[in-house]
């Protein structure tokens, strides 16, 4: 559950309802979406269970396509998730990274580059960590994890126990700031954004122990608590601040804004190093995480087999971790932190709507598979989330076009490299559910 919760919280929740703020000016339509977006992930969590039962191995998307659609299908998500899903969320968090980190030490964050080095040390210090072995990743994040969650505790208490708020800024709009439908799906993204990483059980499911027992609890009961904390966080926020001075420049490290609003000036320094803790074990959870979906892709054939390889029988995909770090460098370095949202999330949301469906396709084709667990109020739920992905991705593309065109264009690049790694191969991936 430390992977699957540091997965989720990390610079998302810190810094997103921001924009949000920016753009929607009104704190009760921001809250809403909050719960829409706890309750989608909810739904995805329940949903992922039965897939992850059912394919107790590490991959997540990539191999519950693949199983269940076509391999080139799998594959898309696979690349997906290297070129936008893990590459983008990572690089996303490591920019919010470095914004926090200026809060804490004294350095000059106009000086050329500043903030991209932060950027780029946190990613390859924690590569390295990664790299060492299971048993060093593995307790640094739960460590960061523990830290994490005990911060955000006590933030929250704090503010809500002694902090100088007002709950009149809850029924404050912003003047002059008229939303229309296309604008809150649009937000609603940035929630999903924030949200992503509830499936992170499913990518590291052949290193849990009792997969087809501990995948729920995990999926379901982590995703729970992290929307919990969202929502106390969200209304620390607005109890800081009226929605129109959140919503103001600089808009990106709103945590921060709010809590020198709530405990005065001096609480800078310590309120950025925990949201520099907490988004550190995020992006350290990605890192650790994301790999193994490159791994299982080059074990069979669909990526180069030099990231198949590992020293020993139980050891780290440390070339999949090195490879995957390299790109989050060069898109530290050619973007910013609202592209990357916009462009990690219609993409994760396009290929988790695709996994869900693929709950659908396999009752109806495998009706005599052993599910442990199966989805309640089936086909509703399943069906709920399926639609409301679509119109999150319609509106997406409506409402920001360039961001999503490249992330569409990115995952199509993998259509030809599938076809040149998948040369000469007479089967694959034949019958091979459980």
């Amino acid at each position: 559950m430390c992977v699957l919760i540091s997965n989720v919280i990390g610079g998302g929740i810190f810094t997103t309802t921001g924009f949000m703020a920016r753009d929607l000016g009104d704190p009760v339509i921001i809250l809403a979406l909050w719960i829409i977006g706890v309750l989608l992930a909810l739904t995805g969590a329940i949903c992922y269970s039965e897939l992850g039962t059912v394919f107790p191995m590490a991959g997540g998307e990539y191999i519950y396509l693949s199983r269940v659609y076509h391999p080139l299908l799998g594959f898309l998500s696979g690349w997906a998730s290297f070129t936008v899903g893990f590459g983008a969320a990572v690089a996303a968090g490591a920019v919010s990274f470095s914004s926090y980190a200026f809060q804490v030490f004294p350095i000059d964050q106009n000086a050329a580059g500043m903030g991209k080095c932060l950027a780029l040390g946190l990613v390859w210090i924690l590569t390295v960590i990664h790299v060492a072995g299971v048993g060093v990743g593995g307790f640094v994040q739960q460590i960061l994890t523990v830290l994490k969650v005990g911060a955000i505790v006590g933030l929250i208490f704090g503010a809500l126990s002694f902090g100088q708020g007002h709950w009149e800024n809850l029924e404050v709009r912003a003047p002059n700031v008229q939303p229309g439908f296309g604008t809150i799906i649009v937000s609603l993204i940035f929630v999903t954004y924030s949200y992503s990483g509830w499936n992170a059980a499913g990518y590291i499911a052949g290193e849990i122990m009792e997969p087809r027992r501990n995948i729920p609890l995990i999926m379901i009961g982590g995703t729970v608590l992290v929307g919990l904390l969202y929502f106390l966080l969200n209304l620390v926020y607005f109890y800081a601040l009226p929605v129109a001075t959140l919503g103001q420049a600089p808009i990106l490290p709103v945590a921060e804004k709010a809590s020198v609003a709530l405990f005065g000036p001096r609480a800078e320094g310590l309120v950025a190093a925990i949201l520099c803790v907490s988004i550190a074990g995020s992006v350290s959870a990605m890192i650790w995480a994301g790999p193994r979906v490159y791994y299982a892709m080059a074990q069979d054939g669909l990526f180069p087999t030099y990231f198949s390889k590992v020293k020993d029988q139980g050891a780290v995909p440390g070339r999949s971790i090195i490879l995957q770090s390299v790109w989050v460098t060069i898109l530290i370095l050619s973007g910013t932190f609202e592209q990357l949202v916009i462009y990690s999330g219609v993409v994760i949301t396009i290929f988790t709507g695709l996994a869900i469906g693929a709950i659908l396709v396999l009752r109806m084709k495998r009706p005599e598979l052993r599910r442990p667990f199966r989805v309640p109020l089936y086909p509703i739920l399943p069906g709920v989330y399926i639609m409301t992905s679509m119109v999150i991705v319609g509106y997406g593309v409506i409402e920001r076009p360039v961001e999503s065109g490249w992330a569409l264009v990115t995952v199509l690049t993998g259509v030809p490299l599938y076809f040149y790694w998948r040369r000469g191969q007479t089967t694959f991936l034949k019958d091979s559910t459980p």
